[in-house]
């Protein structure tokens, strides 16, 4: 059997908006990690009107602090290089009152946002940038906003006159962005065994049909399956949000792990993909 190739010099930056959105791509980055590629995390907010699934783990003035933490403990269970907090608040779900909080990240200024995300770039300077899909994939406010900041960044982070150098840092041009979400036939398929299990649906308030990207966009589907029992470990590492009474604890063993054994992702911009790419490897291509 052939050996895994290796990227020394290779780098991926993942950008999202609160504590526990990288477990998307927690497989994904545990084998490029393991192929000697450098990760980083940028996390938009700490989460802070997220859940408290036990009173002894935080208080609602503390949860940004814990779930900073906890995002720190979970990067490491995986094993990424560096994580770095955006500083907005979170803004909590579709027609909730802390979306009128004037720190929420959906009330940024747009320049100032998309501006943050380009000196995160910058620094890092990844070959690569992972962000949600436009959909958030389910719908949160927070997750479309930072899909619709990390596309422009991702397209003005060269541009010196807009971000000089002195107050963004040197320009870098990462090789491609891509969407990390979930195809749409996979969502109707899941909400499905949520109804047929009676477990309250996640897409409440949204059309699932809106939601995730149409299957024919999806150019990535990496199969995770050997790392779905690390991957739970990372995710348990997000104590305040592991309430036992939601769908996604309840569902069954089989069901967690088909859903956890592929991660998916859509090209959306930067270098095309070579003829007969390798829809295993994000890098493909650039080698």
């Amino acid at each position: 059997m052939t050996a895994p190739t290796r990227f020394p010099e290779m780098s991926i930056l993942g950008v999202y908006a609160h504590p526990d959105d990288e477990q998307g791509i927690s497989g994904t980055m545990r084998i490029l990690i393991e192929r000697g590629v450098r990760t980083g995390l940028v996390c938009a907010t700490r989460g802070e009107v997220g859940e408290i699934s036990d009173p002894t783990l935080a208080t609602p003035e503390s949860l940004g602090d814990v779930r900073e933490d906890e995002l720190r403990r979970a990067a490491a269970v995986i094993g990424i290089h560096e994580v770095h907090f955006l500083g907005y608040r979170d803004s909590g779900m579709a027609g909730s009152p802390p979306n009128d909080d004037p720190r929420a990240f959906i009330r940024a200024d747009p320049v100032e946002a998309v501006g943050r995300i380009v000196r995160a770039i910058r620094r890092f300077q990844p070959t690569l940038v992972l962000t949600f899909d436009p959909s958030g994939v389910y719908g949160h406010p927070d997750h479309i906003a930072v899909n619709r900041w990390t596309t422009e960044a991702f397209h003005a982070v060269a541009d010196t006159d807009k971000y000089p150098v002195a107050e963004f840092g040197h320009p870098f041009q990462p090789r491609r962005l891509y969407y990390s979400s979930v195809s749409r036939s996979l969502l109707i398929a899941f909400d499905q065994i949520l109804r047929q299990q009676n477990l309250p649906s996640i897409f409440t308030g949204v059309d699932i049909n809106q939601m995730g990207l149409p299957d024919e966009m999806i150019t990535h589907r990496v199969m995770v399956a050997p790392y779905v029992a690390l991957k739970r470990k990372s995710l348990e590492e997000h104590r305040t949000q592991m309430n036992p009474n939601t769908a996604l604890a309840m569902i069954s063993e089989e069901d967690w792990n088909r859903i956890r054994s592929v991660e998916m992702f859509a090209l959306v911009a930067g270098d095309p993909l070579p003829p007969n790419a390798d829809d295993q490897d994000l890098f493909t291509g650039l080698h």
